[in-house]
Parts: C-alpha cells; structure tokens; sequence
C-alpha cells in the first residue's frame, strides 16, 4: 500500500494529548486518523 505524507493544523494542547494517549496505548498516531477515515467512509455508504 502507497502512503502519503499529509500536513494537518491543529489544536496543540489537543494533540500533544493525544499523542501520549496514543503512546500510552501503544498505538501509532497516524493509523488512528487512517482508522478514523476508513470509520467515516464506510457510514457513510463507501466510496462515492
């Protein structure tokens, strides 16, 4: 599977939260937004 590189601008509190959320839980930051995406796609019917 290619990847890409994206730049995101977000709250910095939030995700310095989130990081170590996600670091506590032994997940990858990255695969969490994929996972978040893939989520929204299949509610919302598949590809469109």
């Amino acid at each position: 599977m290619a990847t890409k590189n994206v730049t995101l601008r977000v709250n910095e509190e939030l995700y310095d939260k989130y990081k170590e959320f996600c670091k506590n839980k032994g997940w990858i930051v990255s695969r969490q937004f994929e996972i978040l995406m893939e989520k929204q796609i299949s509610e919302d019917g598949g590809d469109q």
